[in-house]
């Protein structure tokens, strides 16, 4: 994919209507040179005025529509390419896009749709300027074949040379690029390790040294090695075309015989063409930037779409009154290179119903929070199945039976607008659970919108809660919530808040370590390496 494909896939007809508008104000700019030409070579023509004013009312009318419709088609197809790329990210599996890594897919999303964005702004300007080349060159290729041929060739071999030059220049982009994933990834570690870097001199000066320094270095080196190769491509090619007037002026004539006024035209149209070629020159480095910008999202966009969920395979039904939910035989692995890297949960085999608490424990890398997943629908298993009211879970209906959940995982993300909710009386039922969440005194609700998220991570789960709450769904998960709270809150949410919802007909499925509070689940299921160890029932603890 490229550019001008892109524009093209978008409307093809807008983008043939503006390079005709752009190809009509180059000859009509090309017409005014050679108009000018023979004024000079002949003031005393009659009836050049006409000429001169039409033709300059045709450019000024033409350059203007030919820009706008390109700014236009380019800003409509940037804006469809993030929302197709939002898409699919959020169609993609959650296994892809923890392989793909939040580092490239906010490089991606932000850096290369940026320079898309760049480039698609220069557009209208470099088409009228190609036109103007074009026609400009029609124009010398009317007034002399032999001396457009000796143009031609120069030019010929201007391109080729350069063209030497920009190839190198794009290897050293594409790494450039390349190493940006890699910034990405040290610049989330800073942000998010920032706490840690704080705390440990040696560790913040090695990880600055030995990490970002080497990257950032990199990045440098070859953004550097790019730019200089540009410099000399456009050096060089500003200096050729004083080569083709100095030939044109002082070789050419004793080669073959020109007349005045076919030498004057072609030195005043190469003159006239040095800024449109200038212009050309100092924009490729934008579009070649663009063009691997364009290759790294089609590729991300290409692996995404590889097994994208269709979320939109038609409205979804409504949800069933909640009775059972069945895992049999589910197995899930995950890969990796190394024996150490790898891990399997399975066989898992157990059955919820409707109206039971269920605490999932077990240590760190049991395979809880896949279990969890996997439960939610957010990881496939490779074989078993899921079935949901007796009725079998497939990709068909996978959007479907995630409706049924809602959850607080322990790497939640707070939205600060209510999202999703239509009811009139969204606020004001908001504002009870606030009550009851007690946080009323530090938050309000205000036309679907929390005042503040800046608060601390037990606070910011309760406002996680409450949003759980609005979606009055009929299975509830909780990864570690209360490991976060307060004593007392914790209490709450054990002894108040889980029998509340039992009491509404909810299963309940949390995973925790306070085994204090085990005594009051219906169930109790402890993983070890990916094994359920036990499933014990209240009866049996």
């Amino acid at each position: 994919m490229n550019l001008v494909l892109l524009l093209l896939r978008e409307s093809w007809w807008q983008a043939a209507l503006a390079i005709v508008s752009g190809l009509v104000s180059g000859a009509c700019s090309a017409r005014l040179i050679g108009l000018i030409n023979e004024v000079v070579s002949n003031p005393q023509q009659s009836g050049l005025v006409p000429q001169f004013v039409g033709l300059t009312l045709v450019v000024l009318l033409t350059a203007p529509i030919a820009q706008y419709l390109l700014i236009t088609l380019s800003q409509g197809a940037v804006y469809r390419l993030r929302m197709r790329l939002s898409r699919r990210i959020l169609a993609a599996p959650l296994r892809q896009l923890e392989a793909q890594g939040i580092n490239r897919l906010l490089a991606t999303l932000t850096d290369d749709v940026a320079n898309l964005s760049n480039a698609v702004f220069a557009i209208p300007f470099l088409c009228i300027d190609l036109a103007i080349i074009v026609g400009c060159l029609v124009y010398l290729g009317v007034l002399s074949g032999p001396v457009f041929a000796f143009t031609l060739a120069m030019i010929g071999f201007g391109v080729s040379t350069t063209q030497v030059l920009l190839n190198r220049a794009r290897v050293d982009m594409r790494r450039s690029r390349n190493e940006q994933d890699n910034l990405f990834k040290h610049f989330q570690a800073i942000t998010e390790g920032v706490k840690e870097l704080k705390l440990h001199a040696r560790r913040r000066q090695d990880y600055m040294d030995r990490q970002l320094s080497v990257s950032a270095q990199a990045s440098r080196r070859y953004t550097t090695a790019a730019l200089t190769v540009f410099a000399i491509a456009s050096s060089w090619g500003s200096l050729l075309f004083f080569f083709i007037i100095g030939g044109l002026i002082f070789v050419l004539p004793k080669l073959i015989a020109i007349e005045p006024l076919v030498l004057s035209g072609f030195v005043l149209t190469m003159t006239y063409l040095m800024v449109p070629f200038k212009n050309l020159m100092e924009r490729l480095p934008i579009l070649l930037k663009t063009g691997v910008s364009l290759r790294k999202i089609e590729d991300l966009g290409l692996s995404l779409a590889e097994a994208a969920e269709d979320l939109n395979a038609g409205p979804l039904k409504p949800l069933d009154s909640f009775r059972s939910l069945e895992l049999q035989d589910l197995f899930h692995t995950y890969g990796g290179e190394l024996p150490e890297d790898r891990f399997s949960l399975g066989p898992v085999n157990l059955s919820f119903q409707a109206g039971e608490v269920v605490f999932i424990v077990g240590g760190n890398g049991s395979g809880k929070s896949t279990l969890a997943k996997i439960i939610t629908g957010l990881y496939t298993s490779e074989v078993g199945t899921i079935r949901l009211n007796g009725e079998a879970i497939d990709a068909s209906n996978l959007e479907w039976y995630r409706q049924h959940f809602t959850t607080v995982f322990s790497d939640f993300f707070l939205f600060k607008q209510l999202l999703g909710y239509s009811h009139d009386d969204l606020d004001d039922k908001a504002q009870l659970y606030l009550q009851e969440l007690g946080l009323d005194h530090k938050v309000r609700i205000e036309k679907g919108e929390l005042s503040t998220t800046a608060l601390s991570q037990g606070q910011r789960k309760r406002l996680a809660l409450l949003t759980a709450y609005l979606d009055d769904r009929p299975i509830y998960l909780f990864d570690e919530w209360a490991a976060d709270q307060d004593p007392s809150f914790r209490a709450v949410f054990y002894e108040e808040i889980l029998p509340q919802l039992r009491s509404q007909g909810k299963l309940i499925l949390a995973i925790s370590h306070d085994d204090r509070y085990f005594d009051l689940a219906d169930r109790v299921i402890k993983l070890d390496y990916g094994k359920i160890e036990y499933d014990r029932r209240k009866t049996t603890f």
